[in-house]
């Protein structure tokens, strides 16, 4: 059965090593922290790799973060991938649980992060899925 997480995250991004520039476009390696609050409650920590060109919004990025929290009070981690690219401002992204990265109460999670910016605040919505546990069955 889907289920449908909401609420928000900040996230802090900082450069792992200096970037390598080469005929106008930026290769970088960042590190991502973030808190969640809603119903995600949790850490995410990852390693994103960026790549900036010198056209105006055009832009790709590729992450692996790792997720530790509750969600809806079910009390894990599991792994995050990202990919994402900007055309000129149109952005395309993908947010997905790695298969067979839950632990714990989380264990066999699968499922797609989406996210909105709004007025500056990160937004999320999170479609998962868990296998029924025999708690779980009448």
């Amino acid at each position: 059965m889907q289920a449908v997480a909401k609420g928000s995250f900040t996230v802090q991004i900082k450069p792992a090593v200096e970037p390598d520039v080469a005929e106008g476009v930026s290769l970088a390696r960042m590190s991502l922290d973030k808190r969640f609050e809603g119903d995600l409650v949790g850490t995410g920590k990852g390693e994103m790799l960026s790549a900036l060109t010198p056209v105006k919004g055009s832009a790709g990025y590729v992450a692996i973060e790792r997720v530790t929290g509750t969600l809806h009070g079910r009390a894990g981690s599991f792994v995050f991938q990202h990919a994402g690219t900007m055309d000129q401002g149109a952005q395309s992204l993908s947010i997905t649980v790695v298969p067979g990265s839950g632990t714990g109460a989380l264990a066999g999670i699968s499922g797609r992060f989406g996210l909105t910016i709004v007025d500056g605040k990160h937004l999320y919505e999170f479609s998962y899925e868990l296998p029924q546990t025999t708690e779980s069955m009448p």
